[in-house]
């Protein structure tokens, strides 16, 4: 195993280590005078290989051959794997560099070492992925990323909201939909019918679904039919509290370490490739109250977190039920 990691000191804004934008950055010999400075754009790359020699040379020759400059690189190669995995960051000038010729330039790559994985993207260009949430009563990680899209600190676009529970015209969640366009569909479900045809037809075109504590199992048969990633949460106190008031089974058991699992979901219930956890500490003090306050808490920002490494390309899939998380 190897990791590699370069920081520049012209990381921008986005990752904490300077506060310049884009505009200010300038790729080497070129003029320092701001005002002939070019306007550099973002991406990021993917790529999941073969392992072979010279890959993380050519690598960073695609991106330095068109003027491009590296932020930040990581790299993980398996122990006996044969396997290279990949993430890099890095800045270009889009007029030197035009966005269907970097494709095309990354897909070559892809054909030379016979890639199972070559993505990249600029998020400041490309269309912005669309999801639909899916929610059952409880309110806390849906409305928790309804806030964080409204703000723009969720990177995605919510095409609309499915959920087996009605909540009427004058809920919270309710407003804020209808305040901001975005459709809320109730489907009732039983125990012999899930709605999930109808529901296939609502999230054809979206990106990825996200689960946000919706207490319906999807069947295999839709997963297949959908395609696509579907991100899921659910506390920590599996497998020892299962069924109805886990965190109330917790409390009077006396735990001292509660958490959330956000995780891809496949038809093993809650077995999908892990992408974030998160853990934290209870103790005598809490109250019952106190307790599901902090478990609701880690769900929310496990989830959260899960998204936001979704959309900037840093999970990848790993072994059979492993996910690399850079």
């Amino acid at each position: 195993m190897s990791l590699v990691q370069r920081a520049s000191p012209s990381l921008p804004k986005l990752f904490g280590f300077a506060k310049r934008s884009f505009k200010s950055l300038r790729f080497p010999g070129e003029p320092l005078d701001p005002s002939s400075s070019p306007i550099l754009s973002y991406g990021i790359h993917v790529f999941h290989a073969p392992d072979a020699v010279g890959i993380v040379a050519k690598l960073s020759d695609c991106i330095a051959s068109k003027g491009g400059n590296i932020l930040g690189a990581s790299v993980f190669v398996p122990e006996n794997k044969h396997v290279f995995y990949s993430r890099s960051e890095f800045i270009f000038n889009p007029i030197k560099w035009p966005r269907s010729e970097m494709d095309e330039d990354f897909r070559k790559l892809l054909t030379t070492y016979s890639a199972m994985r070559s993505v990249v993207r600029v998020p400041d260009h490309d269309p912005k992925y669309k999801i639909c949430i899916l929610a059952s009563k409880q309110d806390h990680c849906l409305v928790d990323l309804l806030h964080q899209w409204q703000e723009g600190r969720l990177p995605v676009d919510i095409t609309c909201v499915i959920s087996n529970h009605d909540r009427g015209p004058n809920t919270h969640v309710s407003r804020f939909l209808e305040r901001h366009g975005i459709p809320y569909h109730y489907l009732q479900t039983t125990n012999t019918d899930k709605r999930e045809g109808e529901i296939l037809e609502l999230v054809q075109n979206t990106d990825f679904l996200v689960l946000a504590r919706y207490m319906q199992l999807l069947s295999g048969d839709f997963l297949k039919s959908y395609g696509k990633d579907v991100i899921n949460i659910h506390h920590g106190l599996l497998p020892s509290f299962k069924g109805g008031k886990p965190s109330k089974q917790a409390f009077d058991a006396g735990v001292k370490l509660i958490g959330a699992t956000s995780h891809f979901v496949t038809q093993e219930l809650d077995a999908g490739p892990i992408i974030e956890q998160m853990v934290a500490r209870v103790s005598h003090r809490d109250n019952l109250q106190s307790f599901v306050q902090k478990s609701e808490n880690l769900e929310k920002q496990c989830l959260t977190k899960a998204i936001k490494s979704y959309c900037e390309l840093r999970v990848l899939p790993y072994e059979d039920n492993k996910t690399v998380v850079f």
